[in-house]
């Protein structure tokens, strides 16, 4: 039996991994704002990995939020404080579990950061530099494993805030443009974060799940 922190673990992609994990019979901390972790405050952190203690792998899901918008019309005070969360945020989370953590470190970027979109400034570059600190990290964390799992367009509770009608168009639309014709949903992804935790010999990888949106 593992130990696992998975932040962001309440909600969505995070949720359905937590639930796996747990199923399987390992030990599941989760940590994300319902929980009281704060991602972008150190102390949060510090006090979060102290109680957690000793673990083996991180998983990082938080942060999916970020506005959108040209970028003449962008706030950058929101754009800067959704990077924060997203690239900052994680950059945090690491830097506080080193003393405690074992195996592996998992982020979560998304298929933006390589395929160009229109409005998507902020989570373009948040995605990037996950996917391109990633490989960083690896090398200076090594024989701790760090990759990133990047996903396309997912069924997840990110999109609650719109219409039911709407976001089933949105989906519905993707689907058409996919070369296997369908969506994602949070289950679909966890073989892709289990490939990262279990496999021994990969590191500094990202690992697409999108359907094949990129090709």
């Amino acid at each position: 039996m593992n130990k696992f922190i998975i932040v962001g673990g309440t909600s969505g992609i995070g949720k359905a991994l937590a639930d796996t994990l747990t199923a399987q019979g390992h030990e599941v901390i989760v940590g994300s704002r319902r929980t009281g972790l704060n991602i972008q405050d150190n102390q949060s952190i510090e006090h979060f990995f102290k109680s957690a203690g000793e673990f083996d792998h991180l998983i990082i899901t938080a942060g999916s939020y970020a506005p959108s918008g040209e970028v003449k019309e962008l706030s950058l005070v929101e754009a800067a404080d959704a990077f924060d969360t997203k690239f900052w945020g994680s950059m945090r989370i690491v830097q506080q579990a080193i003393p405690y953590l074992k195996s592996s470190i998992t982020l979560t970027s998304g298929m933006l950061s390589r395929k160009p979109v229109a409005n998507t400034l902020v989570k373009t570059a948040a995605n990037a530099a996950l996917e391109a600190s990633a490989k960083v990290l690896a090398k200076e964390l090594a024989p701790i494993r760090v990759n990133v799992l990047s996903p396309g367009l997912t069924q997840t509770e990110a999109y609650s805030g719109m219409s039911e009608d709407a976001r089933q168009a949105m989906f519905e639309n993707a689907s058409k443009s996919l070369p296997l014709g369908k969506v994602a949903t949070a289950d679909d992804l966890v073989s892709g974060y289990l490939l990262a935790i279990e496999n021994p010999v990969i590191t500094g990888s990202v690992i697409d799940i999108n359907g094949g949106a990129l090709l």
